[in-house]
């Protein structure tokens, strides 16, 4: 090798050895009570508890109260109010996350990163131009939408499981071949290469299947929540696995783990547990939006510690273009802020006011401090309310300080409060895309938003 390549080498596996590996974990439905670290009490989750108590745990991590939103934010570091990503993308539906969005996948290929994804897609797939290899993916391995079968890995009726977004037909529990795949991945990743590898398992979302075994330990518990508690021992395991292959690979020390659920939990108390959080999944109120997380990272994030700091999903992305080294000039700015010093030192969270996009434009909330205004919330909790929609313009506000269960609404008796955050959320609402709405680049077919019932 010629002298100056020698030294290319040399230098980009140095820059390579300083970057962290990231693994982020994201589980579907779960609770926000679920797991032990979080509250939970009845369902077993050793190999999750221990990573907790090796990191952070992020009491007020925000966010959107559906699957699609929230991989959107994660992906873009973009608020739904800017991707018009408000609601569940489904299958067939002709749009997706618009392609002009720069994704963080993308954007770490920049500086040498393998990336995978292994696991759930669910941003589009009408086109080539929207599946995970075209959006920054070197390696996809999973499912595109929701709910498919974890047996047959079938959805109505048409197989959803593909590998380097090619169709597959592979037989397995999904959770099982999601973990398989990932530490396949981790043991076969090059020396001089950082990775970047997410981990969007189905589990524990609907169908309620998992093998008998893992339900055993369960007997005392409702049928329902039989399932459920299987379906997260199972997850459990899965990062287990994962996390041993990180150690006997020799990168543990140097990978940065994150974990959390994509939306609240649904059928909270029978179902799913978001205890002390109000309602759940499609909600805004906490229990929808509101989920459990941490983050670890040894030497790096002070072990055993919890933070309340509020922060939402699209902070990653900023966060981890930074941490990285990545370039952060682009045409679309991120939403999202830096919570890196949040994690690291103590800090404050950057937010003055932090924007909690609903299923729609006009579903809104904001929290600003403890404080937390919604508008045209449901009339009751999405469990109750059976569809019907809110008032429009009706307003809440409760002081999660001293209210977390958002019992008291103080919208009548706090006016100069309300007052001032609409005033804050019109004007973070000022430049709201539509649903699904975006100008996209390169041009693709306008489509309408997608139908059904499942999300």
């Amino acid at each position: 090798m010629k002298p100056f390549l020698l030294l290319l080498a040399l230098s980009t596996s140095i820059l390579a050895a300083d970057k962290p590996n990231i693994v982020y974990f994201l589980i579907d439905d779960l609770g926000y009570a679920d797991c032990g670290f979080n509250g939970g009490q009845d369902i077993r989750t050793p190999n999750i508890d221990q990573l907790a108590k090796e990191g952070a745990i992020l009491k007020s991590y925000y966010v959107q109260p559906v699957c699609s939103p929230t991989r959107s934010a994660l992906m873009t570091g973009r608020y739904a109010t800017h991707t018009g990503v408000y609601n569940v993308v489904r299958p067939g539906a002709p749009w997706g996350l618009p392609l002009n969005e720069r994704l963080l996948p993308q954007a770490l290929k920049e500086v040498g990163y393998t990336t995978a994804i292994t696991g759930k897609w669910h941003l589009g797939e009408f086109q080539a131009d929207y599946t995970p290899t075209r959006r920054g993916f070197d390696h996809q391995y999973g499912h595109y939408f929701g709910a498919l079968d974890y047996y047959t890995h079938d959805r109505d009726g048409k197989t959803d499981w593909y590998r380097n977004d090619k169709p597959l037909v592979e037989e397995g529990y999904t959770t099982h071949l999601v973990a398989k795949e990932a530490t396949r991945l981790i043991r076969e990743q090059p020396a001089d290469k950082p990775l970047f590898l997410y981990v969007p398992f189905n589990g524990i979302h609907s169908p309620h299947q998992v093998p008998d075994s893992y339900t055993e330990p369960y007997k005392h518990l409702p049928k329902l929540r039989q399932s459920i508690a299987g379906m997260l021992s199972a997850v459990d395991e899965a990062i287990g696995q994962v996390t041993a292959a990180l150690a006997e690979k020799g990168l543990r020390e140097n990978t940065l783990i994150i974990f959390s659920s994509d939306n609240g939990g649904p059928g909270p108390g029978s179902a799913t547990m978001n205890t002390p959080l109000r309602a759940g999944k499609g909600t805004l109120y906490e229990g929808g939006i509101r989920v459990c997380s941490f983050a670890t990272w040894p030497g790096k994030i002070p072990a055993g510690i919890t933070i309340d700091e509020p922060m939402h999903a699209v902070d990653w992305y900023p966060t981890l273009v930074k941490l990285t080294g990545a370039p952060a000039t682009q045409a679309l700015t991120p939403d999202g802020l830096d919570i890196w010093p949040v994690l690291t030192q103590g800090a404050k969270s950057p937010h003055a006011a932090l924007l909690l996009p609903g299923m729609a434009p006009d579903k809104m909330a904001l929290r600003m401090g403890n404080w937390k205004l919604l508008l045209n919330a449901s009339d009751k909790d999405a469990e109750e309310s059976k569809g019907k929609e809110a008032t429009s313009g009706k307003m809440e506000l409760y002081n999660l300080a001293d209210d977390i269960g958002e019992k008291q609404n103080l919208a009548t008796s706090k006016p100069e409060k309300l007052a001032e955050m609409r005033a804050r959320l019109d004007a973070l609402l000022s430049d709201a895309v539509p649903p699904g709405g975006v100008t996209e680049s390169p041009p693709t077919k306008k489509g309408k938003k997608g139908k059904g019932k499942k999300r």
